[in-house]
């Protein structure tokens, strides 16, 4: 895909570098890249409001997912490190956090202290991935993976400690407001499209599906607090598609770009 800060809603934008993931917000863009050869090289490219280059960070693996914090102070990323897709047991990924103020780089969220049902938890086989910011630039969410199961993390870079929330939570999405999560919850067991979209009340912890019936495999995008964006696989399983659909559940999914992935909305 060829990264672009839509001037509006529908229209496109061209002439920033060709992404395999993109997202931005607050002035500041993440793009990560692939290039052929042996072995094949990745980045993930910093880049400013204009799609100027920045600073840029060798990688290994296959991108996946992509995040800027509100303000575009911290970045995060996920590369495929084995594996090519979260629907099989045989994949293994490794998460980075940069904060581009101070310019410390996380290399692996795995060495962040995680607490699993209260205790201190160990264990070889640790997977993060999909971390969101929340607006303060400290607290994050991410999904972390151990023994089959998926687990919804609180984390606070300050205190250098993760907590986990709730099972069955990946891809978390945090709204413009900070009040609820958006996420894919595993509903089917060894399908080949396990996965639903659901939205988590965090001062409740109750959630409901929205109106989106098919399987997404993607982190949304909240166009705001009440819209969420997502691509699905496009007409003829080419490319892909972005959709979007109400966060209370209600409404029904609509094609809002079409050939097009990686939602961002930036204002």
């Amino acid at each position: 895909m060829r990264a672009a800060a839509a001037p509006g809603p529908d229209r496109r934008a061209t002439g920033g570098p060709a992404c395999e993931r993109f997202y931005a917000a607050g002035g500041t863009a993440l793009c990560l890249q692939r290039r052929p050869g042996i072995p094949p090289a990745a980045y993930a490219v910093v880049l400013d409001g204009r799609l100027r280059e920045k600073r840029r960070i060798a990688l290994t693996g296959i991108p996946n997912r992509a995040r800027v914090s509100a303000s575009g102070r911290m970045l995060s990323w996920t590369m495929f490190a084995t594996g090519d897709s979260y629907a099989t047991s045989s994949f293994s990924t490794r998460t980075s956090i940069l904060d581009t103020r101070t310019g410390y780089l996380v290399k692996n969220m795995e060495d962040i202290p995680l607490t699993l049902g209260g205790r201190r938890y160990h264990s070889p086989d640790v997977n993060y991935w999909g971390v969101g910011f929340a607006r303060d630039d400290n607290r994050f969410y991410a999904t972390v993976s151990t023994k089959g199961r998926t687990y919804l993390v609180e984390g606070d870079l300050r205190a250098w400690t993760a907590r986990t929330l709730r099972e069955n939570v990946e891809c978390p999405s945090l709204s413009p407001d900070n009040t609820r999560l958006a996420f894919k919850k595993r509903v089917r067991d060894g399908a080949r499209d396990p996965w639903r979209l659901y939205v988590l009340d965090l001062r409740t912890m109750r959630e409901h599906p929205v109106a989106e019936e098919r399987s997404v495999d993607d982190q949304a995008a909240w166009l705001d607090d009440h819209t969420l964006a997502y691509a699905l696989p496009g007409s003829g399983g080419k490319g892909s598609d972005i959709w979007t659909v109400p966060a209370d559940g209600g409404g029904t999914p609509a094609l809002r770009v079409a050939e097009a992935s990686s939602p961002a909305m930036v204002r």
